[in-house]
């Protein structure tokens, strides 16, 4: 992957400039405090590092300490640490070269840059007198975020209420005595954020990236245009920022549902300084940008300012609602692949990155189909079809990027048609356009939606804001595995790395966004840095409560995670003891066991709760976390099923997948539908993407393979009405018209197959169904579980 990392550093011009909501805060808001000797397991770091051995003694910071460097990236890593304390602490080490005779000093902060070890790793000692850091100058950097983790709380810090008290700054900073050895496993630890539905102001933009660095991201994928919005500078193209940036209004509510605008004119764009400046933010920090420009699809701002690039003579309007247009870029208008030629020109000269992204998902092929050009164009190749031209549209991009000496990244569509061997894919769909990648030897970053898509929500939605609906909690997220099993160890070393994405059609503002990455940001920074055997996802929750308290303080408005211990389980006895702990250290539980909802009058938790399960039925436990700072969290629930597990049904599971059968007449409810339909199928599984029709009801039927005795969470969300059997009982009923809604239901399984049946109908624009199988919040993998029977 590229490494173009390597910057020299401007110490005080961006520090100055920088709004310290994230790195300047959090960073000092660290959990240990006074001279007390640290227990075994007490020092805890996000991501987990490789080896970490807490070791005797303690380092103390103070006015007789000093620092010396050996090498541009320890001088530029001592140059960090030196702002980190004179912003936090009001004061700075004396630094001076390593080979120089500096001021003596029985305390030595010394940073040594080598190459020697592995790349971007890092050593880091600190026991009485001396803290010891050495590694490449990525590694260095690296090395410096964990040190940071380790420095007591800063009396600066102001405590939200009179109940929060924390340990003053006395003069002296003890770091814990310890040592780590570490290196990461992926060479690319992606984020991106779409800034096309919604702007984010450059500020805002150097935050995420503060965000990133704090644990140990690499790659910031900023997506700059689509439908919705044009957000970057053009100098030759100036009707792209007059016009095309700006949208007159936006809908308000779900799209699929919705047919309310809120009226408002909502625009931005960055100007080239503005990206210059940001991009030399981000290299100072080792972290590459890779811009996005989309094409031939998601292009429907870029009409509304230059229409002669579309198929019709439009008019055209920048996009007011979300989800995907119809009008898209004309392949046979020559002057569409000048205009692309020239903007990329441009964004090259702007970013140093040796990947440009140029998007090449989601293009609909409606106008294509419907040009008489373009279908003569299509025979004038001798291109099978639409899907065809597609790709001859990408790698004619692809050829002119590949001469200014860069590489295309893009979604995974652009693999249909065949791409030079330097191309990098995207795999988005699940995982299947990157294992295919693997197989074509192409490097590939896994950023798989049914994992690490960030916009999808992470708790019960009638609980949740607004958001793109799919159910995507914390542990599924951590447990993710980014090299899959079907491929072989030749075939997984193509896979470089690992991106979460935000889109941000439901995320407005600086506070929803904060609320939608973290926690779930902390889990994917353990997958992409720390080893697999180091990844514990019971220990990664006992490092929460602290590393989210910072954030509190911080003033991070993450998402407050569930009460540790709330789970959902099978009970065989009349009561239930259930022991919970606060997911964000100094945090309040209340709960009530009513089924009412708890608040700030609710029993506190104080100790473990005793619940009253009646046989063959449900008693629920319904909580919230109240944090020191006064904010409130959702509802939490969980469900204690005192029922008998549904047997196991003798029979053949058959091929992987599902059967379908289509009805065009549309019934008043799903259960209404049909058991023959007007046409039938298998899919991989129960999905309604496949499906082209407007009003239809669907039977989906096939048998699920369960695990492990256990109990288990069935969720669809749907648009309209779905009702899910499981063994003929009705699990989940979200039957009826109506607008995207999430509903879910538990039911106790033993281990083996069961028939499932999935009905679902829609009417109108809209259709969406999402049916998922969890255990223990971990979401089964329909392509292990579902399968047509016999």
């Amino acid at each position: 992957m590229d490494n173009d990392l390597e910057r020299p550093v401007n110490n005080h011009t961006n520090m100055m400039h920088m709004k310290t909501l994230f790195l300047s805060m959090l960073a000092i808001c660290c959990y240990l405090s006074g001279t007390a000797q640290l227990k075994t397991g007490d020092i805890t770091i996000i991501p987990e590092p490789l080896l970490l051995n807490p070791m005797p003694g303690s380092f103390v910071v103070n006015d007789q300490a000093a620092i010396q460097y050996s090498g541009k990236g320890a001088e530029k890593t001592a140059a960090f640490l030196n702002d980190y304390l004179q912003r936090n602490y009001n004061f700075k080490l004396p630094a001076s070269p390593a080979t120089a005779s500096g001021q003596a000093s029985n305390s030595i902060i010394k940073i040594v840059e080598t190459r020697s070890g592995k790349a971007e790793g890092y050593i880091l000692e600190v026991n009485t007198g001396r803290v010891y850091l050495q590694g490449d100058a990525a590694g260095l950097f690296y090395g410096l975020q964990t040190l940071i983790q380790l420095f007591p709380v800063n009396k600066n810090i102001k405590p939200a209420t009179d109940t929060v008290r924390q340990t003053p700054y006395n003069g002296s900073l003890h770091l814990p005595g310890v040592k780590i050895q570490d290196y990461p496993r992926f060479a690319y630890r992606g984020m991106m954020l779409d800034v096309s539905r919604h702007f984010f102001p450059p500020a805002a933009i150097k935050e995420f990236i503060d965000m990133m660095v704090l644990y140990k991201f690499n790659r910031f994928h900023w997506h700059l245009t689509d439908d919705q919005g044009w957000r970057i500078e053009i100098k030759k193209y100036p009707r792209l920022q007059e016009i095309a940036s700006t949208r007159k209004e936006t809908i308000v509510g779900h799209h699929r549902r919705s047919t309310t605008y809120d009226g408002k004119p909502y625009g931005g764009y960055y100007t080239q300084d503005e990206v210059r400046d940001i991009v030399k933010y981000a290299a100072e920090r080792n972290i590459t940008i890779i811009p996005e420009i989309e094409m031939p699809g998601h292009s429907q701002a870029v009409l509304t300012a230059y229409p002669s690039f579309g198929n019709t003579k439009g008019p055209y309007e920048v996009r007011t609602t979300w989800g995907i247009s119809k009008d898209v870029l004309n392949p046979v208008n020559d002057s569409v692949f000048t205009f692309l030629q020239d903007v990329l020109t441009e964004v090259i000269d702007l970013f140093p990155s040796q990947f440009i992204h140029i998007g090449g998902d989601e293009c609909l092929k409606d106008r294509w189909k419907e040009s008489a050009e373009v279908q003569r164009m299509i025979r004038r190749l001798g291109l099978k079809d639409e899907h065809a031209l597609q790709s001859y549209f990408i790698q004619r991009m692809e050829k002119f990027v590949n001469s200014k000496g860069r590489s295309i990244i893009g979604w995974d569509e652009i693999l249909e048609g065949g791409l030079a061997a330097n191309a990098t894919v995207m795999s988005w769909r699940g995982e299947e356009g990157g294992i295919a990648a693997a197989k074509q030897q192409h490097n590939v970053i896994m950023t798989p939606n049914t994992y690490l898509y960030f916009d999808y929500t992470q708790g019960q939605p009638s609980t949740e804001p607004l958001n793109a609906a799919a159910y995507l909690p914390l542990k599924t997220v951590y447990n993710y595995e980014p090299l899959p099993p079907s491929l072989t160890r030749t075939e997984q070393r193509y896979i470089k790395g690992v991106q979460g994405n935000i889109w941000t059609e439901f995320i407005p503002d600086q506070q929803m966004l904060d609320y939608m990455l973290w926690p779930r940001a902390l889990a994917l920074s353990e997958i992409a840095w720390a080893q697999p055997g180091k990844k514990n996802y019971d220990r990664f929750l006992r490092k929460l409560p602290l590393e989210l308290s910072r954030m509190s303080y911080a003033g991070i408005n993450f998402r407050i995670p569930e009460p540790i211990g709330l789970e959902s389980k099978v009970v065989t006895t009349p009561t239930v003891s259930v022991t919970l702990k606060t997911p964000v250290k100094g945090g309040m539980i209340y709960y009530t066991t009513d089924g009412t909802q708890p608040g700030l009058r609710s029993k506190p938790y104080t100790q473990p709760i005793t619940i009253n399960v009646p046989e063959n039925s449900t008693a629920q436990l319904n909580c919230i976390v109240v944090l020191p700072t006064g904010r409130v969290s959702p509802l939490y629930s969980a469900s204690y099923v005192r029922k008998a597990f549904l047997p196991a049904v003798a029979t053949k599971q058959g091929a992987k997948g599902v059967r379908f059968s289509l009805v065009k007449t549309v019934p008043a409810n799903a259960k209404q539908l049909p058991e023959k339909g007007d046409s039938s199928g298998i899919l991989p599984a129960v999905d309604v993407r496949p499906l082209s029709v407007k009003e239809y009801g669907v039977t989906f039927t096939g048998l699920v393979k369960i695990p492990a005795d256990d109990l288990y969470d069935f969720h669809l969300n749907s648009d309209d009405g779905a009702v899910f059997y499981i063994d003929d009982q009705v699990v989940v009923d979200n039957d009826g018209q109506h607008d995207l809604q999430d509903r879910n239901g538990f039911v106790p399984l033993r281990k083996g197959l069961h028939r499932i049946r999935v009905q679902y109908f829609n009417t109108g624009t809209g259709a969406w169904l999402n049916a998922g199988i969890y255990r223990d919040r971990e979401k089964l993998n329909p392509a292990d579980i579902f399968f047509t029977g016999q």
